[in-house]
């Protein structure tokens, strides 16, 4: 019978994930990599989120910032999916059952629920709102993925110091 620890177990024996974990290079290399894309995604999103709850850029029409900063945000997350990835496929069964991993992972979901939202709430703005340049909610979205990203960040880097295994 399939479960998500078995798949994980399988994963962690994998030729690849092996020699992953047990490079001195690589593994090192893909985290950097992770941090850098972190940076690129984190920063611009909190500029975003700054100005969605209308504290930065307050002059600048909200639906520009978005899409000015929209593809660095995408570029980032990228970066980000495809290297985190790859660390959790080194030691999935570790990630498994540790409780801060855990929680980043719901924070994620949330995270992305919540930009999926907005994003398609954007997507239907009446042509009032689109000339006000207000999209109903933003500052809700805005102060939720400040919080939800705090608690990723914070979270993911404490899945290294997992006290409740």
């Amino acid at each position: 019978m399939f479960s998500l620890l078995s798949a994980c177990q399988w994963l962690e024996g994998t030729e690849w994930s092996i020699a992953i974990h047990e490079s001195q290079w690589v593994y090192p290399a893909i985290e950097s990599i992770h941090v850098l894309g972190l940076c690129l995604f984190v920063g611009f999103t909190l500029v975003m989120d700054l100005r969605l709850v209308g504290v930065a850029l307050r002059r600048a029409p909200l639906l520009k910032v978005v899409a000015q900063l929209a593809p660095w945000i995408r570029g980032g997350f990228v970066v980000m999916l495809v290297s985190g990835a790859l660390l959790f496929s080194t030691t999935p069964v570790k990630f498994y059952g540790n409780v801060f991993f855990q929680a980043k992972a719901v924070m994620l979901l949330l995270a992305g629920t919540n930009a999926w939202l907005f994003h398609r709430r954007a997507a239907h703005l009446t042509d009032a709102e689109r000339a006000d340049g207000t999209v109903p909610g933003a500052r809700l979205a805005g102060t939720i993925s400040l919080v939800l990203w705090t608690g990723i960040v914070t979270s993911g880097r404490m899945v290294a110091y997992n006290w409740f295994n």
